[in-house]
């Protein structure tokens, strides 16, 4: 049986992320002497969502045994730095060129932008603020008046903006701040996402149970807009919205390493990789000559680094409406984000941008190790040549699949 490395960030036990001792790390500095990781265990961000048709953030974070991310006033040294992420996936020498990148999540994070300017001036990004012009942040609808502060979300829209920022630094950013995670609000977001100029690509690091598109559709249908979801963080569960529509870009998770081998670097499946086939929507017309085995839509499409404690990234984020601080975030939030801002750098999204990897998968990392659980039919948990349901068609290699 899987092991659940996920607990609540409200009721932490004393798991360890496998492989490392637990034991309690003092504060800032700890990883001086021993690896951020040790010791640690991966923990929601987010409550999880409880009502029907209502999402969870899927951003993850090391933690003590005691559930504590303590202090740190630099960022972990074991944290993939966006050097490190732009060398793992080649996109060195890509250039957005004024595109945008949308970011939906739900509740407000009203440091944002101060955040955001703390992590891109520790690894040299230049500045992305609203003077600029590169950063806007503005609620479902459209306007100024931002919704209530929940700390579980910032930390999900922390990420999503470092996350964006490392893999395409002269990308542009608009947050969209829905009033809450139910599907409708997050939806209306969306919708919002879309209609601001220049927006190339929306993330979505967020989802609930399986749910239709002829329900939901509607919220994610944007041709020429790619749309980006996580497919989850709890291994194979089968399908999660809105990652099982067909509108978007459903993302899986690997565990990325250094490596000595020619690329640098070395990726699997990571075990909390959402993987699934939706009961509700349309396969995807690119998906029929992988065999996926799903009679419907199949998720993933494609994935990227998500396993907090190999490839996580050292994020900086809210621990209060207040204070701030570094620590390790994972999840496939950060593999969404991640895809949404490599779309950005190859500008190639007219039409439905789900159908680019699917006609170009030599330009991706195909990822061909490790498994995130139990499944009645291989490949929708395990990985392999070509297709697979944790990692899809693989990691970006570039721009080329996108």
């Amino acid at each position: 049986m899987r092991q659940r490395i996920l607990v609540s960030a409200l009721g932490v036990g004393a798991l360890a992320v496998a492989g490392l001792t637990v034991q309690t790390l003092s504060a800032a500095g700890a990883d001086a002497a021993t690896p951020y990781t040790a010791g640690k265990h991966a923990a929601r961000v987010c409550s999880t969502a409880k009502a029907k048709h209502t999402a969870s953030c899927n951003a993850v974070k090391l933690v003590n045994p005691d559930g504590f991310a303590p202090a740190a006033s630099a960022p972990p040294s074991t944290g993939l730095t966006p050097t490190g992420l732009r060398d793992a996936y080649k996109l060195n020498g890509l250039s957005a060129g004024g595109r945008t990148v949308a970011i939906v999540d739900a509740y407000g994070y009203p440091n944002l932008e101060r955040d955001l300017g703390v992590y891109r001036s520790q690894f040299g990004l230049s500045a992305c603020t609203t003077a600029n012009g590169c950063l806007k942040v503005i609620n479902q609808t459209g306007g100024t008046s931002l919704p209530r502060f929940n700390a579980g979300w910032a930390g999900e829209q922390a990420l999503d903006v470092d996350a964006v920022s490392a893999a395409a630094p002269d990308a542009k950013i608009i947050v969209v701040q829905a009033n809450s995670a139910s599907f409708a609000d997050l939806g209306t977001a969306v919708q919002t996402a879309a209609k601001q100029a220049g927006v190339v690509a929306i993330s979505n690091s967020y989802g609930g149970g399986d749910a239709s598109d002829a329900t939901y559709g509607a919220y994610y249908n944007h041709p020429g807009i790619a749309v980006t979801a996580s497919t989850g963080d709890d291994g194979y569960q089968g399908g999660s919205y809105p990652a099982s529509s067909s509108y978007t870009t459903a993302v899986g998770g690997t565990s990325l390493v250094a490596a000595s081998n020619s690329r640098g670097w070395s990726e699997s499946v990571w075990s909390g990789a959402g993987s699934g086939c939706s009961t509700y929507n349309t396969a995807l017309p690119g998906a029929a000559s992988f065999s996926t085995g799903c009679s419907k839509r199949a998720m993933a499409d494609v994935s990227a680094a998500a396993d907090p404690g190999k490839g996580g990234m050292a994020i900086y984020y809210p621990t209060s409406k207040t204070a701030s601080t570094w620590a390790q975030f994972g999840g496939t939030s950060e593999a969404a984000p991640i895809i949404a801002a490599v779309y950005a750098l190859s500008g190639n999204t007219s039409g439905y941008a789900n159908a680019f990897p699917y006609a170009h998968p030599g330009s991706l990392f195909d990822v061909t190790s490790g498994s995130n659980g139990s499944c009645p039919t291989t490949q929708w948990c395990n990985a392999r040549t070509g297709w697979d349901g944790p990692t899809g068609l693989g990691t970006p290699n570039g721009a080329g699949a996108f």
